[in-house]
């Protein structure tokens, strides 16, 4: 059975170390929730490390300048690890070939840039003459949808090219609008009859990584001390579940309406039947990070 908490005192004291989802836990895209940094600070104040842990297709480097936009203190977290980060090992690695065709916007071409500022060892090219997809997000995620892409998807599967998704989230809310991820356009892919390659959450690369980023930065913790957060039914907490970590469900993001989050904390018979719709029972639920 499922918890429902009201702040996340009642139960940090039981861990060492946080993995938290970012874009509906920590901000909406736009601005910080500043109940969440606080409560981040006060998990830390007391010893605890935290890892920002994101299906942003983004670099560490980037998501930290994007935090700092939005005025998310550094005190607030330890680390962060994003999906960007786990994606690009492989495609610097060529699994996904050297000449590759990249579908996203221009705000993610970092991607293609190593930490010390030196491109990759790939080329960004047309469909026609690459040998692997890398999808970072929509073009115009303000105004596209996956439809916008079937001749895209029907070349790319035809051609039998592998896709490198770099951001599992098929849906993010930006403030108050709702725009489609790259893991939106990964499943087109697949349901196509194409093989679309996931490193963020749920996949096991992206913990992986955390895990290792944790013990270089100052020792590991035991998976028992460690807790998950996020908004994302199919991603933070299936993700959390897989890897045997608790999962703490922040109701009040992608699944508000489905829970009935609206003043503070979930309808616990809502909640009992979206979880149970999904198969899923992460340790605690809560409406906000708080």
């Amino acid at each position: 059975m499922t918890r429902i908490i009201d702040r996340l005192a009642d139960i940090s004291g039981q861990y060492d170390a946080l993995f938290c989802d970012l874009w509906g836990c920590l901000h909406n895209g736009r601005r910080a929730f500043p109940d969440a940094v606080a409560a981040l600070q006060a998990f830390r104040a007391t010893g605890g490390r935290v890892v920002l842990l994101t299906n942003s297709p983004r670099p560490a480097r980037e998501v930290e300048a994007q935090l700092d936009g939005m005025n998310v203190p550094r005190d607030a977290y330890d680390l962060i690890v994003s999906s960007g980060d786990a994606a690009q090992a492989a495609m610097a690695a060529g699994q996904f070939g050297r000449r590759v065709y990249h579908i996203g916007p221009a705000r993610d071409l970092p991607f293609f840039t190593a930490p010390d500022g030196t491109p990759y060892d790939v080329e960004r090219v047309e469909l026609a003459e690459a040998e692997g997809i890398i999808c970072t997000g929509l073009f115009d995620d303000q105004t596209e949808t996956p439809e916008d892409y079937r001749l895209t998807i029907a070349t790319g599967v035809n051609r039998g090219l592998k896709l490198l998704c770099a951001n599992p989230d098929i849906v993010v809310d930006v403030g108050e609008k709702r725009i489609f991820c790259a893991g939106a356009i990964a499943a087109a892919y697949t349901e196509a009859g194409g093989e679309s390659f996931y490193y963020g959450k749920p996949h096991a690369p992206i913990y992986q990584l955390a895990r290792q980023k944790l013990a270089e930065a100052g020792g590991g913790v035991e998976d028992d001390r460690i807790l998950c957060l996020g908004d994302g039914i199919a991603t933070d907490v299936r993700g959390g579940v897989g890897e045997g970590l608790d999962t703490l469900f922040v109701t009040g993001g992608l699944a508000a309406s489905e829970t009935g989050t609206i003043a503070g904390r979930p309808e616990a018979d809502l909640l009992d039947q979206f979880l149970s719709a999904h198969s899923l029972s992460p340790t605690a639920a809560i409406g906000f990070l708080r």
